[in-house]
Formats: structure tokens, C-alpha cells, sequence
């Protein structure tokens, strides 16, 4: 169970509603489909009243040892549960877990405007926004509805969509790096561009979005970018893009949709990851990556590839050993 000093809890609510909520099929309901489900819970501390979930083959035996009154459960796991549990089938058990773990507990807030904030008549800021200790927003930005500003967030330069939530500590729209050497010195270019976010898009804590140089830097709608992550100048993500911690993305990258990018990845300038494509962690992408593809290494292969060179090394390292 959540800690009730901070989390507000709803419900119960019947195995019927959740199967419906998460579009799972129940199976094994010995109590009926009307049993009552009153929170959710890791499947090893899962008790007879609460609904947990297996998505990895890593945990089976925990689920065959669970306690959990009901479970989510891929079709090939199912035959693998304990007497008595409820199951909720679906190809999808993670985000049905989600599903129904946000009916447990909302997103939300009670409205409030502290006496001491300051807040510039010409603010653009939609309805139901928080915006927490210490963030600053600058002239001109604009932000949707039911957004969430961290504390000691900055915001310039940035148009911002409805429901982005923006942990502390991120700064979006500062300028971006951009130098000109000159046989006189380093001639700093000036940033004209700016930071366009779309709906529904969250960036994690001490995460930074420079603004453009001319053209804008865009995060297309559901993106979800972790902790750490730099974003520089001209970069344009497509929609449903997922960026893991410490990934850095040099000026002018392109991410398409739903394009995953794992943590440490790193990126040489101008360069583009196809729609749908993913990179392993702690690479390094000097080329465009295909549509679709997975590549990994450093700097990055096509993954079979680099799976087959990392066995070779480890062979040849071998036989050194005992030589």
C-alpha cells in the first residue's frame, strides 16, 4: 500500500471495472466478478485484496508464490498461477497494470495560489496548472491546460501544449550552443528559435531542452524523456519518442515516432532514428538509423552485428588466456 501522506487512494473496486478499465479478459474469479479489489501491490507483498501484475519471465516463480487476489497475466503465463487468484489475460499486462493503477490512485491536485507568488499579468498559463516553489516562467511562454511545472524549473522561450508534466530542476528554452570560431575569437550566434512541446509529454528532473537556432526545437505530443537527458538546439522529436536517462542528442537530431533511445546514448550532429527504431544503452550514433531497426555499440551497428563482434572479442580474448 501507498504511503497515505502522500498518495490519496480510490476505490475499492470490483474485478469486473478493472478488467473493463485495462480491456483484459478475467479468468478464474472463483468469488464472482463483482469481488472487490482494493489497491494494488508488488506480486511478493500482494495480499488476498489487492491486484499485482507479471510482465517479465524473470519473475514466474514470484507469481506462483503470490498471494495477490488477482493478477495481469500474458495468455502463456496463466497456467503458471497459484490457487485462487483471479487472473486479468492480456498481451499487455504492464499497461494494464497502469491502466487500473491510476483509477487506484489519480492524478491531481487541490487548486491553491500561495499569497507569495508572483504572477505577471500578461502570464499565458492554461487552467489547472501547478506550477511548484521556485520555478520561473518567462515572457512569453505560453502553456496548456493541467500542467505540471517542478520546483526550480526555468521555462523560456517555449510553447508549451496541454498536460506536460516538467519535473524539478528541468530548464527548457535557454540558447543553444552554437559558436562560430573567426580568425578573431569565438563568435557566439545568436538563438532565435524556440522550444514547441506538444500534449501530454513529460521531461524528467535536470533534463535540458535548448531552444533552436533559427528553426525551432519540437517535442512532438507523448514524449517521455527521463532524468538527465540533454537536448540541443534544431533537434525535432516525432510523436511517442522515449528517451531514457543521461542520453545526450546533439543539434539537429531527428527522432521519429515512437523511436526508443535507451540511457547514455549518445549522438553525433544531424543525424536521424527512423520511426520506430531503437538504440541500445550507452550507444553512439555517428549514422542515420533505418526505420524499425535495433542498433547498439559504439559507434553503433546494426544489433545482430554488434552481438557477433562482442562474441568474437570475447572468443579471442579467451584464447589469449590460454595461450
Amino acid at each position: 500500500m501507498a504511503d497515505s501522506r502522500f498518495f490519496t487512494r480510490k476505490g475499492p473496486f470490483s474485478l469486473a471495472q478493472l478488467a473493463q478499465a485495462a480491456h483484459a479478459t478475467l479468468e478464474r474469479a472463483e468469488g464472482g466478478a463483482e469481488t472487490l479489489i482494493s489497491d494494488v501491490a508488488p506480486l511478493e507483498r500482494a495480499g488476498p485484496e489487492e491486484i499485482s501484475f507479471l510482465d517479465n519471465v524473470k519473475y514466474v516463480e514470484a507469481f506462483r508464490g503470490s498471494r495477490a487476489g488477482a493478477c495481469f497475466v500474458r495468455p502463456k503465463f496463466a497456467a503458471a498461477a497459484p490457487a485462487g487468484m483471479a487472473l486479468l489475460v492480456t498481451p499487455e499486462p504492464y499497461a494494464g497494470y497502469a491502466l487500473i493503477a491510476r483509477m487506484f490512485y489519480p492524478p491531481g491536485f487541490t487548486p491553491h495560489i500561495s499569497p507569495r507568488a508572483t504572477i505577471a499579468e500578461s502570464a499565458a498559463i492554461g487552467a489547472r496548472c501547478r506550477i511548484e516553489a521556485g520555478a520561473w516562467i518567462g515572457e512569453g511562454v505560453v502553456m496548456g491546460d493541467d500542467c505540471f511545472v517542478g520546483a526550480n524549473a526555468t521555462i523560456s522561450h517555449a510553447i508549451i501544449g496541454h498536460r506536460a508534466m516538467i519535473h524539478p530542476g528541468a530548464h527548457i528554452g535557454q540558447d543553444g550552443f552554437g559558436f562560430a570560431p573567426s580568425p578573431s575569437g569565438i563568435i557566439k550566434v545568436p538563438q532565435l528559435g524556440r522550444v514547441m512541446i506538444g500534449n501530454d509529454v513529460e521531461i524528467g528532473a535536470g533534463t535540458c531542452i535548448d531552444r533552436g537556432a533559427g528553426p525551432d526545437t519540437v517535442i512532438g505530443d507523448f514524449c517521455k524523456i527521463d532524468n538527465l537527458v540533454q537536448i540541443g538546439h534544431n533537434c525535432v522529436l516525432g510523436t511517442g519518442v522515449i528517451i531514457a536517462g543521461q542520453a545526450g542528442l546533439s543539434g539537429s537530431t531527428r527522432v521519429d515516432d515512437f523511436a526508443m533511445l535507451g540511457g547514455q546514448v549518445g549522438f553525433a550532429g544531424h543525424t536521424t532514428v527512423g520511426k520506430g527504431a531503437k538504440v541500445a544503452a550507452r550507444s553512439g550514433i555517428m549514422h542515420d538509423i533505418p526505420p524499425g531497426e535495433t542498433w547498439g555499440g559504439a559507434p553503433a551497428i546494426p544489433i545482430r552485428q554488434f552481438h557477433r563482434q562482442t562474441a568474437a572479442i570475447a572468443r579471442l580474448a579467451k584464447k589469449g588466456e590460454e595461450a
